[in-house]
């Protein structure tokens, strides 16, 4: 007989002891048990009702099922059920600590206008012990290079990234155990393992390996081939190409790619011109002898030449205002402040430096030079740019034509200074000199425009009063 059992013993002709909520599904004897599943809180234990009737039910604890045992054996049953669960709550215990020894550097932050970079080297291994904000790796990107600091102290467990992959804001790139535990240091071995002998054969592979009887076979005798003609010399109007074992390949970074991206759409984009002309520093240098000693002491900075530059340039855009604009589309965008760009390995902005005097400029430019050595310069820092100021003087440089920085429109390019005889006063007379040359976007930029701005610069440099009385 099969049915469902719903109602409670209440004639008293049967009775049950009820240890859950469920019922179980009963046959006479004779056919197959069925088992069904319930959780220990769910179970009605029948013991008078259909004597001749047995039941399995199958308990998943703790990933494996048990039997519905008798009554007899409900407290053995009990004690094991109680068992499972100490170990499980012991267990998610242990689980939770664990995970909160354990934490994650990732990639910082990289500015508005980069998404990605390339990871370029780790400076830890695994194993080594970090401080808080310790760089453990270097991303590089299209214009700066960014350290990924460990989060808190502790022991690098290992890495999750790989030098050369391409990574974004928020990429996982270390695991870091504050407690060291978990931690396994590699010790450096010069011997290699040695290898695992191979297992001795079976008695029935040395069955199979008895030598065979050798059968006696008459040597061939091959005919001597004729000898191999010499290799051809090559002809005295071929160029000998030195050996590729003398040459190395080496990636490029991505800064490097990025440079040589954007100096190559600067040629194809820009219609370059320069022009040239000769500055006279005498009268520049003789103020910088006579007041350094007074501008140290109280600005705390020295005063150097670029400051001079900078200011000239300063008051070049302000008389030519084109110079300072820029091209977008079919539209010309004239710019009324002036962020100047030093150009170096990094080429960091001087933001508003038409409101500076020589104290500010240079101050600005020291900073922003030593965050560049440092490598602590941000991108936010290098982005911009009216007009760059490139100063090839400080290797030896004697000319050159830079190459305009997009999106601006022009350049200044510095030299280095040498005395030259130049006449002065109808006499000779030896000058410190220098060649300042700058390249425009003809497409923009007359040529007249471009002689009157360097003409400006070069009465400015030579004559440095102008920029006191604004004539």
């Amino acid at each position: 007989m099969l049915g469902v059992l719903r109602r409670k013993a209440a004639s008293g002709a049967s009775s049950a002891s009820v240890y859950g909520k469920s019922l179980y599904k009963h046959k006479p004897v004779g056919s197959t048990p069925r088992a069904c599943s319930a959780m220990p809180e769910e179970i009605i234990h029948y013991t008078r009702i259909f004597g001749n009737v047995r039941t399995f039910c199958h308990l998943p604890l703790a990933g494996r099922a048990m039997p519905l045992m008798p009554e007899r054996h409900t407290r053995k049953f009990v004690h094991h059920l109680q068992q499972d669960f100490n170990v499980q709550i012991w267990s998610r215990s242990f689980s939770s600590n664990t995970e909160g020894d354990i934490v994650e550097a990732v990639v910082p932050f990289m500015g508005e206008s980069i998404s990605d970079g390339t990871l370029a080297t780790f400076l830890k291994k695994p194993g080594d012990r970090v401080e808080v904000d310790e760089p453990i790796a270097q991303v590089e990107t299209d214009k700066v290079t960014i350290d990924v600091n460990s989060p808190e102290a502790g022991v690098i467990q290992k890495f999750v990234a790989k030098e050369g992959d391409t990574v974004e804001p928020g990429t996982k790139v270390a695991i870091i155990s504050k407690s060291g535990e978990g931690v396994t240091h590699v010790a450096p071995s010069d011997e290699k393992p040695s290898e695992k002998a191979p297992p001795p054969p079976s008695p029935a592979e040395e069955k199979k390996e008895k030598p065979l009887p050798k059968v006696e076979t008459t040597p061939v005798v091959e005919k001597p081939k004729g000898s191999s003609p010499p290799p051809p010399r090559p002809s005295a109007t071929e160029p000998q190409l030195p050996p590729k074992e003398r040459e190395r390949r080496v990636p490029m970074t991505r800064l490097r790619k990025r440079v040589a991206t954007r100096l190559k759409d600067s040629q194809n984009t820009f219609a370059l011109l320069t022009t040239f002309n000769e500055v006279d520093m005498t009268n520049l240098m003789k103020l910088r002898s006579d007041y350094k000693d007074a501008f140290v002491e109280k600005h705390g900075v020295k005063l150097g030449l670029m400051s001079g530059f900078v200011k000239a340039a300063i008051s070049a855009l302000q008389k030519q205002p084109i110079v300072n604009a820029v091209i977008d589309g079919d539209d010309i965008i004239y710019r009324d402040y002036v962020d100047i760009s030093i150009a170096g390995l990094v080429v960091p902005v001087l933001r508003n430096a038409e409101n500076m005097n020589f104290a500010e400029v240079e101050k600005g430019i020291n900073a922003l030079a030593k965050k560049a050595t440092d490598g602590t310069i941000s991108i936010d820092e290098m982005a911009g740019g009216t007009f760059t100021i490139s100063n090839g003087g400080v290797y030896g440089s004697l000319l050159s034509t830079p190459i305009i920085n997009p999106p601006q429109s022009a350049i200044l390019g510095m030299h280095s200074i040498v005395n030259r005889p130049m006449v002065v006063g109808g006499n000779i007379v030896p000058r410190p000199m220098m060649y300042i040359a700058l390249t425009y976007d003809h497409r923009l930029i007359d040529g007249r425009e471009a002689v009157f701005f360097l003409r400006r610069i070069k009465d400015v440099v030579e004559d440095p009063r102008r920029l006191l009385l604004d004539v």
